[in-house]
């Protein structure tokens, strides 16, 4: 029986999504991409999972489309989905460890993550251009929103693959760590999100994913209408109770 094409390992409320053909460097084929997205619907009703880890199997994290099925295929799969929207779907962060090669539409699965650690070993590379297709996966409005319009631009129209460390001084990453350390960073950071508010840690999510979009005059009247919706609802009642846990917390772990 053929190894699945989409691994899941879920433990103390993380779950660890891994692409899986390596031999392909985790190439999105149909088959693929079906899984993908039916495993990120489920860990999206999921209400046992608080945080998400994406990863690929192999020397890569994923090298884009499978260009043997383009011509033919929709990148909608069941549902009207796709292997981007699925992950702008999820209601709990996403982290990307990235391993290996994140090119082209596996860079724009990265860019749709909430946080990208990179291995490494890890490249980035948007090759639209080269292989002759135009992206449809948030490449043009992700990627200058990461980096700048102008080295967006530089990347999009040469193809230059990017190093880890380049892509951290550029604000790409949020960390690069040795490839040996790179699951245990995510799992490390994904338990820090675990340890906050999770109702804020959902409504921060989608906070950042509604102000991201807009102006800073729309931005600065959504986090109010935001709070005002927070304080309506009652939460503010124990908010000192709670800020001392968190301070008491914080000098516990700068404690020698």
């Amino acid at each position: 029986m053929p190894e699945a094409v989409v691994l899941l390992e879920k433990s103390e409320n993380i779950a660890v999504v891994t692409l899986n053909r390596p031999e392909k460097l985790n190439a999105l084929n149909r088959e693929l991409r079906h899984e993908f997205c039916r495993t990120m619907q489920n860990l999206r009703t999921d209400p046992e999972v608080g945080c998400v880890i994406i990863t690929g199997a192999g020397r890569a994290f994923c090298a884009g489309l499978d260009l043997r099925e383009l011509s033919n295929e929709s990148l909608e799969d069941a549902g009207n989905v796709n292997f981007v929207s699925v992950i702008e779907d999820m209601e709990v962060p996403v982290i990307a460890a990235v391993n290996g090669f994140a090119v082209t539409g596996g860079f724009e699965l990265a860019l749709a993550c909430d946080i990208i650690i990179a291995a490494e070993t890890a490249r980035f590379a948007d090759t639209h251009a080269r292989v002759g297709v135009m992206p449809g996966g948030g490449m043009t409005a992700r990627l200058p929103r990461a980096v700048g319009i102008r080295k967006a631009r530089e990347l999009s129209f040469t193809g230059k693959y990017l190093g880890a460390a380049e892509a951290e001084r550029m604000g790409l990453v949020n960390r690069v760590v040795a490839a040996d350390r790179l699951m245990s960073t995510a799992r490390e950071m994904a338990g820090q999100i675990l340890s906050s508010d999770p109702v804020i840690i959902r409504n921060l999510k989608r906070l950042y994913d509604l102000t991201s979009e807009a102006s800073l005059g729309e931005a600065l009247r959504i986090e109010q209408d935001f709070f005002r919706a927070y304080r309506q609802r009652g939460h503010l009642r124990n908010f000192d109770e709670r800020r001392r846990a968190v301070m008491e917390r914080g000098r516990a772990q700068t404690r020698p």
